[in-house]
């Protein structure tokens, strides 16, 4: 791993970091719109909080950004439940502990409850990027193209089969992904996709998500190979910082802090009790 300098994980890098994803998230929400116009799929700005709605059941209805660049106040958090009560979704908010202090106290007075956390990762990149451990050369990576996307999410969905509780979802993420503007990336052995990845690249930041492998692919360094290129293909496209989400102490976690990344923070996830 090249020699960089990595930012203090502080409130300006929380801030481009949860922009990111609010942004990813966002874009998904438009792209569900699209590809389903009967879905009632939309986000709104609540003065810096993204709050998203892709369906009652989707874990992208939520909000992310809560008062990461404004204090929270009633009338703000009364717009945003709104939003969600409106849509007959339930409320939940991913949250920085780098937020403002009034947002935990407004959430404890209304009657929130932490139910999930996940560590936010980062790491510094640069076009000249490579990773500590060497990726399986007969795996190769490219980034797909437009009539491409539908084998993308044919491998993305065999990946993610096991998860058996998001299989609507999963099932839909063909038609959403078609309308989605952000590179996709497959990795093949044998000329065979058996693995996927996805970047958002928002304001110098490259965010990476959509990592699945075929079950019968699995430990053939599909997914190392898929980090390189994506931590690369984001440098050449003006990043400075890539990030990631992992479930606390998860293996996920684990294999981002061998390839240089860092925590910067344990997010919450708070689910308003009805």
């Amino acid at each position: 791993m090249n020699n960089q300098s990595y930012p203090f994980a502080d409130l300006a890098l929380a801030r481009r970091l949860e922009r990111t994803e609010a942004h990813g998230n966002a874009a998904f929400v438009e792209a569900r719109a699209q590809a389903f116009p009967d879905s009632g799929a939309k986000w709104i700005d609540v003065d810096g909080t993204y709050a998203m709605f892709d369906g009652p059941t989707s874990p992208i209805s939520q909000t992310f950004g809560l008062g990461m660049f404004h204090p929270l106040t009633a009338e703000r958090l009364d717009r945003i439940e709104t939003f969600f009560k409106e849509r007959g979704a339930d409320v939940f908010h991913e949250v920085s502990p780098l937020a403002d202090p009034t947002t935990f106290a407004l959430l404890n007075e209304r009657g929130y409850r932490p139910i999930e956390f996940t560590s936010v990762l980062f790491r510094p990149i640069n076009p000249d990027v490579v990773l500590s451990a060497s990726p399986n050369r007969n795996v190769k990576v490219r980034v797909t193209s437009e009539n491409e996307k539908a084998l993308w999410s044919d491998v993305a969905f065999e990946g993610w089969s096991e998860f058996t509780e998001l299989s609507d979802f999963l099932r839909d993420m063909g038609k959403v992904h078609a309308c989605s503007r952000s590179p996709s990336f497959l990795a093949e052995l044998d000329d065979q996709p058996i693995a996927t990845g996805m970047l958002t690249i928002h304001e110098g930041v490259a965010l990476l998500a959509g990592a699945s492998t075929i079950p019968t692919a699995r430990r053939q360094g599909a997914q190392l190979a898929l980090l390189e290129a994506r931590l690369r293909y984001g440098a050449e496209h003006g990043c400075d910082i890539a990030m990631m989400a992992a479930l606390p102490g998860s293996a996920s976690q684990r294999n981002a802090e061998r390839h240089g990344f860092r925590i910067a923070y344990t997010r919450i996830k708070w689910h308003l009790q009805h």
